[in-house]
């Protein structure tokens, strides 16, 4: 299947909260939030984040630095059109092995790639024998 499509940046706090309200995917030292956008333009919008939690400043934009280049490696290949994904950095990610790093990224894209099913409502479980309401 090929795909054509343009990577945007995003950039006001709505786009991040929006895409926080999709599926999101944790794996190793990143979580991935993605939203489609049902709009039907093929754009993919791209956002980064590291909270205050991971480090002081340094580690923080080294966190995210480091999830650019893996987005930039993995999602021409594995994103899906039409979404906003949101790279969210997490304690381990400034540190991580490289290849480890790029294998979370592409892990977690992947499984948010695949739809998934719709969950299933609870079975209704008769009363057991000998109980009368």
């Amino acid at each position: 299947m090929d795909k054509f499509f343009r990577i945007e940046r995003m950039t006001s706090r709505p786009q991040f909260l929006a895409a926080a309200k999709g599926v999101s995917e944790a794996r190793g030292a990143v979580v991935v939030q993605r939203l489609d956008r049902k709009d039907g333009v093929p754009t993919v919008r791209l956002g980064f984040t590291a909270t205050r939690k991971v480090g002081n400043a340094v580690i923080r934009n080294r966190a995210k630095r480091r999830l650019r280049e893996a987005a930039r490696a993995a999602v021409p290949l594995l994103a899906v059109p039409g979404s906003d994904y949101v790279f969210v950095a997490r304690m381990g990610t400034a540190d991580r092995t490289w290849d480890r790093l790029l294998d979370d990224v592409k892990s977690a894209l992947t499984r948010l790639a695949t739809p998934r099913p719709a969950p299933k409502s609870a079975p209704s479980h008769p009363a057991p024998a000998g109980q009368d309401s």
